[in-house]
């Protein structure tokens, strides 16, 4: 049987999502561990998109295979009560075997969240980025029109991508203001390591007035990750959202990161 999950979790105490040869501490792992016990036979889960540390997940979607028969209330409660009380599954369901939590994906989103005020946070220090200069959204928004849609994204990806190809399709990215909050939401048909947190970075600086908006356009057309902005960082970032193909009915998720 072939099972998919949402798994929520708080990154900040994990080396991030993936299995690490020398750490324990990655939420793939505590994962594994948990359904592994409530399967009684080991367990290795597929997901929809690898988190780097201190990023966190509201929507991360996962699958395995097991010869373990449980219902779906015991996958889930089952696998909650052997986890970490950072990491949560919230849904289980039976699908089938042509699903696959990576490759069936069609749509990823994240949202970045920023916290603009001259004072560091506290509650949310780490599930929130603080930029103490003052953000014109207004700017943002418009730097952010000129990343939508299919691009080379080279300048905005991390030097050691190991995708084949940068070019990926942006279908949504808007900015929002909600008080001190300053919320980057970007959905687009796949990723390129490191692409959220550096496009954060650029729309920080062209809101802060160190650049104009047209610097996100100019960044794009280098090519050249040598000449691209700074790299955001993690801790305000969250997979919000996975989309899949209508027929295999797997249940909504909200697209909000938990902060408000």
């Amino acid at each position: 049987m072939r099972i998919a999950m949402a798994v929520e979790y708080d990154g900040a105490s994990f080396f991030g999502w993936q299995v690490q040869l020398h750490s324990e501490n990655t939420v793939q792992a505590v994962v594994e561990r948990a359904i592994s016990r409530v399967a009684n036979e080991p367990i290795r889960v597929v997901c929809a998109g690898r988190t780097d540390t201190g990023v966190h997940g509201s929507g991360q979607v996962i699958h395995f295979d097991t010869q373990a028969q449980r219902d779906m209330h015991q996958w889930v409660f089952g696998a909650n009560a052997n986890l970490p009380k950072s990491v949560a599954v919230l849904w289980a369901q039976p699908v089938d075997e042509d699903f696959h939590a990576r490759f069936s994906a069609i749509s990823r989103r994240y949202q970045y969240v920023i916290v603009n005020r001259p004072v560091r946070p506290t509650f949310l220090q780490h599930r929130t980025t603080w930029e103490f200069r003052p953000l014109d959204e207004t700017r943002m928004i418009e730097a952010a029109r000129y990343l939508v849609g299919q691009h080379d994204f080279t300048s905005y990806r991390a030097q050691a991508c190991q995708a084949k190809s940068p070019v990926r399709n942006v279908t949504e990215l808007t900015v929002t203001r909600r008080g001190p909050y300053v919320i980057i939401d970007i959905e687009a048909n796949g990723f390129l390591h490191h692409m959220v947190r550096n496009i954060s970075g650029v729309l920080m600086d062209i809101g802060a007035g160190k650049h104009e908006p047209i610097w996100a356009k100019e960044i794009l057309e280098h090519r050249d990750r040598k000449l691209g902005g700074v790299t955001a960082p993690p801790a305000g970032l969250y997979l919000t959202h996975v989309g899949y193909p209508d027929k295999f009915g797997l249940p909504a998720l909200s697209w909000s990161a938990p902060v408000w």
